[in-house]
């Protein structure tokens, strides 16, 4: 096997607005892993949150090339194992390689990855869309233009969430909401907007408070009129436990858990201990967004729509249709890439 890197520059088509920064682009890494004259791909997704840059990744992916050298690319399970012997952390560096040599097997298999993870591809939930934080007026107005998605994801945690909330209700009533805080709040201050935000309507809330403060996420748990999920507070498999009690429902997502190996543990886990799981995305191009479209058939949710908010996508996958996720039946991943 053969392992090349190169840098993958995205712009947004908007700035897109959270609770704690503002984006306008970012800069990912692609992986290519070849061998029998097939080329599989995956997307380093790094982000400072978790402790990763676009310069860590890059200088990470030798050592974790090193680490797979000479090993039977079916032996999928054992490559994740070495690499996370070989590097702790950097788990965006690791969802590249491990998405990367999913792809190529499903390509030397001739299935689409979602057959060999054993999903149905008519089983994937719809995904929402996201509203990034702005004026009532502008975040209605992107509500609107977002029609053709019937679930909003809507960024909160400001001192004006109801009346952004109200704007984008008004504007779509029939619209399924879901809030996400990007752990904006204390407790107390999470417990007290819920309250207000829950006239809504809201399906669930992610990451209320901060990533460390389990006790926190408890208690609002414990007094929310709204089902909350962990985003930021469960990044790997030995989170799981850790939020079991404190939440109804977690995030997973490759680029913080390592890829798609760590994702389905991860799943299993979650079910063990009664939790809803929702898979999730970084603002990535198709690449990545399909990699992870392909464990959708086994989440309870999806939030999968990074590609969306892209000026320019360089790939084509996932498809998304009325809100729904419409997989890829070509080998592998089954992405294209349509710009150099």
């Amino acid at each position: 096997m053969q392992f090349d890197f190169e840098d993958l520059n995205l712009t947004l088509r908007e700035p897109f607005v959270i609770a704690r920064e503002v984006q306008t682009r970012h800069r990912h890494v692609l992986v290519r892993v070849i061998g029998d004259d097939i080329e599989g791909l995956g997307e380093a997704a790094p982000r400072a949150f978790y402790g990763e840059t676009t310069e860590t990744v890059r200088a990470c992916l030798p050592l974790l090339a090193q680490a797979l050298q000479d090993l039977d690319p079916f032996a999928v399970e054992e490559a994740w194992a070495r690499l996370e012997r070989r590097l702790g952390g950097h788990h965006a560096a690791k969802a590249a390689m491990d998405e990367a040599l999913h792809d190529w097997l499903g390509q030397k298999l001739g299935v689409p990855l979602w057959r060999l993870l054993g999903g149905n591809s008519g089983a994937a939930p719809r995904t929402s869309y996201t509203i990034g934080i702005d004026t009532p007026e502008g975040m209605a107005r992107k509500a609107v233009a977002a029609r053709a998605y019937p679930i909003l994801k809507v960024k909160v945690g400001t001192e004006d969430d109801v009346a952004r909330l109200r704007a984008i209700r008004s504007a779509r009533p029939e619209a399924v909401l879901r809030a996400d805080a990007n752990t904006a709040w204390n407790p107390r201050q999470a417990v007290t907007s819920l309250e207000r935000l829950a006239e809504f309507g809201l399906e669930l809330v992610e990451q209320p408070v901060a990533a460390h403060d389990l006790a926190g996420l408890r208690f609002v748990r414990e007094r929310s009129p709204v089902p909350i999920f962990a985003d930021e507070s469960c990044a790997v498999l030995s989170d799981v436990p850790r939020v079991a009690e404190c939440v109804d429902g977690i995030v997973i997502k490759l680029s913080k858990c390592g890829g798609i190996r760590p994702a389905l543990a991860i799943t299993h886990a979650a079910r063990a201990h009664g939790l809803a799981v929702m898979l999730g995305c970084m603002t990535e191009s198709s690449l990545g967004i399909t990699a992870a479209a392909h464990l959708a058939p086994l989440a309870d949710y999806a939030d999968l729509d990074g590609h969306l908010l892209l000026a320019d996508d360089p790939f084509h996958g996932v498809e998304v249709v009325d809100g729904r996720l419409v997989l890829p039946t070509g080998p592998g991943l089954g992405v294209e890439r349509i710009s150099e």
